[in-house]
């Protein structure tokens, strides 16, 4: 046998067989995996398998979120594969579907019956292994982890379709799928769609019905969504044609009409984030609520954030797993969905905690290319000092647009 990896991260190895063994080639339990106890080994299968906070996500939790013309055939096709697990599934729907959770489900189901399984989100996966480019570590090198990753026995790829449009990403992804594709190894991906921007060769796999079984969770859209109260009614009040750009000073004139010729033109291309910088009541929750309607009349999903409602809403749903869903399931939703509002940024009380859960949902849509509007009382040097992290995302030039409006409260009188 191979020297076994099991103690170093890796619950299976590649038996040296002869070349006419039915088993050359294939991946198997190590032996010290197989001798553990089961407690043990669940541990250690959990550990390796990635799932970390996931871990509660299953079936039977599954069974509240999934929409009713959705459920019986989709959960009996993923516990068909729990069980087999020979060929893939591809878990498409829209953000907020059920589909991460669905996956998550059948990694878990899959450790609870004493397999192995690893559970990555693409776009983290390719950060981990550009990271091991330059790793002196040889178990978090760029072979070690792609190789442990395009070798597990069970492998789920969560959120495909949301790698950076890149050349290296997309081919590593391309390799990483490819080589699974070859091996006819299990194997569960997720994404929103099969006729998205997903590579095409990718796209060709997924489409084999021999290979690959789809379950698409796509239920009926949920066009706008909100945390904080601006409901649909409020926010269509507000839109480009009553803006008053023609109030106050000259200079606070040419602010507000800059800042609406800004956002007009990133409601048309709808790329990277929109920063909306000034005073309370100088107008910035208007414009992004413009550009919100005008996403909206173009049948686009829409999450419109009011900052600390979306922080409250995190913390208290760590121990509510109600109607409003479990902190992974709002997290997710906020972070994936297809056009997102951050309203009010600095009105917060400011823990690291909040900081951190603000530059995770920064660094994914920036990654992500997810079209984001931010809007701050905050100057754009309060801005840079206060959160240095997400102000070189959203400002980043490739990225983003910074407009600071220089106008008084509209409410007083400009």
């Amino acid at each position: 046998m191979d020297d076994c990896r099991f103690c170093g991260g890796a619950l299976f190895v590649r038996r040296r067989r002869n070349i006419d063994d039915p088993s050359f080639g294939q991946v198997e339990p190590c032996q010290c995996a197989l001798s553990e106890a089961d407690t043990t080994r669940r541990e250690r299968l959990e550990r390796i398998g990635n799932l970390g906070s996931l871990r509660h996500l299953t079936f039977e939790s599954l069974e509240k979120v999934l929409y009713e013309n959705k459920k019986a055939s989709a959960l009996s096709i993923a516990h068909e594969f729990v069980d087999a697990s020979d060929s893939w599934l591809a878990i498409i729907g829209s953000s907020g579907s059920g589909k991460t959770h669905m996956a998550a489900a059948i990694a878990n189901a899959a450790i609870d019956s004493g397999k192995p399984a690893l559970f990555m989100v693409c776009p983290d996966l390719l950060d981990h292994l550009r990271l091991g480019y330059n790793s002196e570590d040889t178990e978090m090198s760029f072979s070690s982890i792609f190789d442990q990753v395009r070798s597990a026995p069970l492998l789920i790829l969560d959120d495909i379709d949301t790698v950076a449009p890149t050349n290296w990403a997309q081919e590593k992804l391309f390799q990483l799928i490819n080589t699974r594709y070859n091996e006819r190894l299990p194997t569960v991906l997720t994404c929103s769609s099969l006729v998205g921007s997903l590579d095409e060769r990718i796209k060709t796999r997924l489409k084999m019905p021999d290979l690959c079984r789809v379950i698409d969770l796509s239920g009926p859209r949920q066009v706008y969504r909100e945390i904080g109260g601006m409901n649909l009614s409020r926010l269509k009040e507000m839109g480009f044609g009553n803006f008053n750009v023609n109030s106050g000073s000259p200079t606070e004139k040419d602010s507000l009409r800059a800042a609406w010729q800004a956002a007009k033109i990133f409601s048309e291309h709808q790329e990277g984030w929109l920063v909306l910088s000034g005073a309370n009541g100088c107008g910035k929750t208007h414009i992004a609520a413009a550009v919100a309607n005008e996403r909206i009349r173009n049948s686009d999903e829409v999450f419109f954030c009011v900052v600390p409602d979306l922080l409250d809403r995190l913390r208290s749903s760590y121990d509510n797993a109600g109607s409003r869903g479990t902190y992974d399931e709002v997290f997710e939703s906020v972070r994936t969905t297809p056009f997102l509002i951050l309203d009010d940024l600095g009105a917060q009380t400011t823990s690291a905690w909040a900081l951190e859960k603000l530059y995770q949902i920064a660094n994914y849509r920036t990654s992500s290319n997810l079209p984001t509007i931010l809007t701050t009382d905050l100057s754009p040097d309060e801005l840079h000092d206060d959160y240095p992290r997400i102000f070189a995302r959203a400002v980043d030039p490739r990225a983003g647009t910074l407009i600071s409006i220089l106008a008084s409260n509209y409410r007083l009188g400009r």
